[in-house]
């Protein structure tokens, strides 16, 4: 019997978009809330797009390239980099629900006015070193709530990860995906063009407890402490538990993109810090700290090369920087047995 056309035409009309995700979590675990917190979610989607309609475009009317400065930690600045940073400082300006924004392309924090309630740390284009290949950047982002004192500090934000209210990311690629956790799990969105809207795609996102993956640039191994150095290799013998295959080894080379196959997949990615960068590369604020806020919300673990867990450091510099070592849990356990 042939198909009736409803069949044939059948449309899921009951999506979930990510305004409705906030809203119905507003409405079921904190009734009583004004709100701010979801409008300056809103406000981040807007950015997300819009950064994300920049970067389809970027080569068609020449965005890709140097912009001809550097940005606050001595990184030479792509012009899509310098064009996020004012999507973004544009977004958080006109939500009129934050107060302080600290963007690693800002040498300080930028405090507005008005009585905003958040503070909000944020890498606006993550990974633009690559963007020419059309490899995959991202969007990293953190959110605190300001203390009592609402004039909005640096205080704000030189607190520890678990004080954060809300964090995540935005791959851009064929597709956006936004990956979000605001303390009750993760759950990701994938951008449809066509409606304009985060779609509900990954519910309450969980990583493998194990993978036989690893994700960590191996060029500087010269340089790393030789603890680290034992356990990379070992992951290349064969290992009994895998019918004795190694570990597989992927690496992109765009945190965000590692970091979205890792959580995914699961696995374990790095990037410790070396002899030469002595407190590693990635930011604290803005990189370490909403990444590993994702990961323990999705079940895994993130620690920096002491292993000591990233979300309890305390930064005392908006650009303080750290080695980490974060994935599925039981792979960052087995690390922690070298060191």
């Amino acid at each position: 019997m042939s198909q009736s056309v409803s069949e044939q035409m059948h449309v899921d009309t009951d999506i979930i978009t990510l305004t409705r995700f906030i809203l119905e979590e507003q409405q079921k675990f904190a009734p009583n809330a004004t709100g701010e917190l979801s409008l300056l979610l809103n406000g981040l989607q807007f950015a997300f797009k819009f950064i994300a309609h920049n970067i389809r475009r970027a080569e068609l009317v020449n965005l890709i390239g140097i912009s001809g400065t550097a940005n606050s930690t001595g990184d030479v600045q792509k012009k899509l980099d310098v064009i996020g940073d004012e999507i973004f400082i544009n977004a958080m300006k006109l939500s009129g629900n934050v107060k302080v924004l600290v963007s690693e392309e800002q040498e300080d924090l930028i405090v507005f006015e008005g009585g905003g309630r958040y503070a909000v740390c944020t890498d606006p284009i993550d990974g633009s070193s690559n963007i020419d290949a059309g490899v995959s950047v991202g969007t990293i982002f953190g959110v605190y709530r300001l203390k009592d004192d609402l004039k909005g500090s640096i205080k704000d934000v030189l607190r520890k990860g678990t004080e954060m209210v809300a964090a995540g990311y935005t791959m851009y690629g064929a597709s956006a995906h936004l990956m979000l956790t605001t303390g009750r799990g993760v759950n990701g969105f994938t951008l449809d063009t066509q409606l304009g809207e985060f779609i509900l795609t990954q519910p309450n996102l969980r990583i493998p407890n194990t993978r036989a993956i690893y994700s960590v640039n191996e060029g500087n191994s010269f340089y790393w402490p030789e603890s680290h150095k034992k356990y990379i290799e070992d992951l290349k013998r064969p290992q009994d538990e895998l019918d004795g295959k190694p570990y597989s080894a992927r690496y992109i080379g765009s945190m965000v993109a590692d970091i979205h196959r890792t959580l995914l997949y699961g696995g374990i990615f790095a990037y410790p810090a070396d002899s030469k960068l002595k407190n590693g590369k990635l930011r604290v604020l803005y990189e370490c700290f909403p990444m590993a806020m994702l990961m323990e919300q999705a079940g895994g673990s993130a620690v920096n090369d002491k292993g000591e867990r990233i979300l309890d450091i305390l930064p005392k510099g908006i650009h303080d920087k750290s080695g980490i070592w974060l994935g599925s849990k039981g792979e960052v356990d087995r690390f922690l047995t070298y060191i």
